[in-house]
């Protein structure tokens, strides 16, 4: 039986993380809050982890139930067991939240509230002669916080910079959780025009990989008089472009789908149940961190460039404070349903449906399954297309610098 005291702890901890979700108040001297012209509230927000949720983290971690695996099996079943233990490790003895925290808080932060949403954005503003308004959108494993090496290679550029708009989709990060039906990637590209023109960008760019660029492609095809440009870095495995009846496929499309489906039926698990019972699986990866860092940090291994060693290409400070942010915001089962979601909304285009804003594609060599450019071509109005030297699915982590560059180059000619 669990002990009087550790109860107290859980609930204290489940109390304190409902709070972690309410926006900052600022003191007297602070900025209260915005309401612009679209009515959008935006309040300042700071990150400030109760310690009672930290605590009860470690206190999990030290009572970790390991499983077994087959000697010298590697990745090859999954997280690699002997990789967890010393992420657990470091997790329990050297990894800093607080640390986190602190650079996240070194940006300003917000709280905007849209149509009863709760979104989480960063907004930095660009430093340069001139400044193109731009918002990046992160995908799943990931966070807002895969954009943080990015923000200086955008904002300092003394000749042309960005104003960074960098939020968390709803269910992810500090964003609200959404407990109703219908919040696909089109839903969350909705939202984010309002933010962007609340905020008062009328015309704007959008960036995205993974999750992000399904939203950031919704974004360009639903408000192309708004978006200025389109840069993206993946383009999803669902992607359908109108094709007029009795159009064959390419060669290369059919070697395309075939490539992908042979990668789903041996990666993809993690994503069929995603996309039917994400509920069950969350009942342990919310109670469990080394089985959240497990279903997270194998991901980050399988699909980057890192030569066969994950910590070639992320450190364990970097996968660790994704993974906690994960966990002390208890955003698994809410990030994951938007799986759910868009398996009902795929990115298919229908008849007379294009994308007509110009936009640019930075291919990274370790991407996941890649559509030809061919076929990109016949929903994309592709202007830019660049193949990268090295990077995987996390570019903005792994070649920030390769990343930022193709993007100053793109919107640089607009």
């Amino acid at each position: 039986m669990i002990s009087l005291t550790r109860r107290e702890l859980i609930k204290k901890s489940t109390i304190a993380v409902a709070a972690l979700l309410l926006p900052f108040k600022p003191n007297a001297k602070s900025l209260v809050s915005i309401t612009n012209k679209m009515n959008m509230k935006v309040t300042p927000f700071k990150a400030a982890v109760p310690q009672d949720v930290l605590d009860d983290l470690k206190f999990r971690l030290k009572n970790t139930r390991w499983p077994d695996q087959l000697n010298d099996s590697g990745w090859n079943y999954g997280a690699n067991l002997s990789y967890m233990k010393e992420l657990a490790e470091y997790w329990q003895s050297k990894f800093d939240w607080r640390k986190t925290e602190s650079e996240i808080n070194a940006y300003p932060n917000f709280i905007a509230e849209i149509d009863g949403h709760q979104i989480h954005f960063m907004q930095i503003k660009g430093k340069g002669k001139q400044s193109f308004p731009l918002i990046i959108t992160h995908g799943w494993p990931g966070s807002f916080l895969e954009m943080m090496k990015m923000i200086p290679l955008l904002t300092e550029d003394p000749d042309h910079s960005f104003d960074l708009v960098i939020p968390s989709v709803p269910g992810f990060g500090f964003s609200g959780k959404v407990t109703q039906p219908g919040c696909n990637s089109a839903y969350v590209a909705d939202l984010w025009h309002q933010l962007m023109t609340g905020l008062g960008y009328d015309k704007y760019g959008v960036q995205g990989g993974d999750i992000g660029s399904g939203i950031s492609s919704w974004l360009a095809l639903r408000y192309p008089a708004n978006v200025t440009g389109l840069h993206l870095n993946y383009i999803s495995g669902s992607y359908k472009p109108y094709l007029p009846d009795g159009e064959k496929l390419s060669d290369e499309v059919l070697a395309f789908q075939k490539t992908g489906a042979e990668w789903s039926a041996r990666e993809g698990a993690y994503a069929y149940l995603h996309a039917t019972k994400p509920l069950t699986a969350a009942y342990g990866l919310n109670d469990s961190p080394m089985g959240l860092c497990a279903w997270i940090v194998e991901k980050f291994n399988g699909w980057s460039d890192n030569h066969g060693n994950i910590e070639n290409v992320f450190t364990k400070e970097e996968l660790l404070a994704n993974v906690t942010l994960y966990w002390v915001t208890q955003t698994i089962h809410s990030s994951m349903r938007i799986y759910n979601e868009n398996s009902k909304k795929p990115l298919a285009f229908k008849k007379d449906e294009f994308i007509h804003v110009p936009v640019a594609f930075a291919k990274f060599p370790k991407e996941l399954p890649t559509p030809p450019r061919a076929y990109i071509e016949k929903g994309f109005n592709i202007q830019h297309w660049t193949i990268m030297p090295a990077g995987g699915h996390f570019a903005a982590v792994e070649q920030p610098l390769l990343l930022a560059n193709d993007m100053k180059d793109f919107f640089g000619k607009l």
